[in-house]
């Protein structure tokens, strides 16, 4: 199996070995017809691993479904999945197809699995046993021939000793399963990612790629990504828009110091770092009477430490795993070592200097950003946006820019 090709086919980024384990295992299930069941934070691309089952199996041809369990309604769930029969409920004014009907011949990848009622998860077991289910408000006995790939964010098992997963369930799902490890798991993958990232947004937008000198590096793989791969994109691509400015003939490229990228790096709760502010009147007794240089002195220490103690945790946690070989493939710009720059298009990012002003950076405007450049990809879409930005439509609703509340 040609490894790097099969990446490259699913916009699949990184080397890690733990990620290129769980790859060759989606492939090998892929033509058994086994269900299967994926795990793996938030944000981990677990969907791209559901297509890789699917297109490597003899249901290739055959359609492919997607089914968010937590965004269904509790109440229609039942009904989603395997339909319903005209007046079976309130607002059902005519029949209705589930999911396993359409789905016949194909593959039904049930994301958050998790999020399903007791009693659905009783109706999808008998399913994944006899292949039979009924319709809401209906008794007739209705076949399909569906594979179910699952996938959850959370442990099942945690969830079966809790009485919110059932047991026989987890056990016909939990036979054939991969995990997709955190980026905090990949940090080797961290920069190609971002340079994936800032890539691909520049070229979109005609600026000047970002790239990171070692100190910046070394700061951004620090920070644990508990967003994974969803959050590092959003954030790569509005650094790019904030500090990034159209290609020229002389400058190709904006060079980032670890000084020029902290005040843009969230925090472990996903939100910027707050600035030490100077200014105005009370400030000293408002940071315990601690100087400029005092607080910039503890805010790098906590920098540092973080640093190495995220860097001891991935030596424990981390699972030793033999590097698999791929065939050479034609590289992208990106991939690989980053080549020696010509030093002359390159340009090093100088924060802006203001008169009379203390540099102060507002959490709300650098989160603001944050949320315009998730609206404008998705066109304004605030539910794809928020699933962007890992966070519910109601948190984006509170945090939309003014000139969104009005649309």
């Amino acid at each position: 199996m040609d490894l790097q090709a099969l990446k490259n086919k699913y916009d699949i980024i990184g080397n890690d070995p733990a990620l290129n384990e769980a790859l060759e295992t989606a492939v090998k299930f892929a033509p058994t017809g086994l269900s299967v069941l994926i795990q793996g934070e938030s944000g981990v691309g677990k969907e791209s691993f559901a297509r890789i089952i699917h297109q490597y199996s003899p249901r290739r041809n055959g359609p492919f479904f997607v089914v968010n369990c937590g965004a269904l309604p509790k109440e229609l769930v039942n009904s989603e999945l395997f339909g319903h029969v005209k007046g079976s409920f309130t607002g059902a004014s005519d029949n209705r197809r589930g999911y396993f009907e359409d789905a016949d011949g194909g593959t039904l990848f049930l994301d958050e699995i998790a999020e399903l009622p007791l009693e659905s998860q009783a109706l999808l077991l008998r399913v994944l046993q006899s292949g039979e289910f009924r319709k809401v408000g209906s008794n007739k006995v209705e076949h399909t021939d569906v594979r179910i790939v699952a996938a959850t964010n959370v442990h099942l098992y945690e969830a079966v000793k809790r009485g919110k997963f059932r047991e026989d369930l987890y056990f016909r799902l939990s036979a054939a399963q991969l995990r997709i490890p955190p980026l905090r798991d990949r940090r080797a993958d961290i920069y190609l990612l971002f340079r994936k990232f800032t890539s691909d947004f520049s070229e979109v937008n005609g600026m000047c790629k970002i790239s990171l000198k070692g100190d910046a590096l070394r700061l951004l793989e620090s920070y644990r990504w508990p967003g994974n791969i969803r959050q590092l994109q959003g954030f790569t691509q509005a650094l790019t828009a904030q500090l990034s400015r159209k290609v020229t003939p002389t400058i190709q490229r904006i060079e980032l110091d670890a000084e020029a990228l902290a005040p843009f790096m969230p925090t472990e709760q996903g939100e910027p770092i707050p600035i030490l502010y100077e200014g105005g009147a009370g400030a000293r007794e408002n940071t315990g009477g601690l100087s400029s240089d005092e607080r910039q002195a503890i805010f790098k220490a906590i920098l540092d430490i973080k640093q190495e103690v995220d860097e001891l945790r991935s030596r424990i946690d981390r699972r030793e795993l033999p590097v698999h070989m791929a065939e050479p493939v034609q590289e992208a710009e990106w991939q690989g070592a980053e080549p020696a720059p010509d030093q002359s298009r390159i340009v090093r990012y100088e924060a802006p200097e203001r008169e009379n002003e203390e540099p102060v950076l507002s959490l709300r405007r650098t989160e603001e950003e944050l949320i315009r450049a998730a609206l404008e990809k998705h066109g304004g879409n605030r539910k794809l946006a928020a699933q962007e930005l890992g966070m519910s439509e109601r948190t984006l609703y509170r945090k939309l820019p003014a000139e969104y509340r009005k649309k």
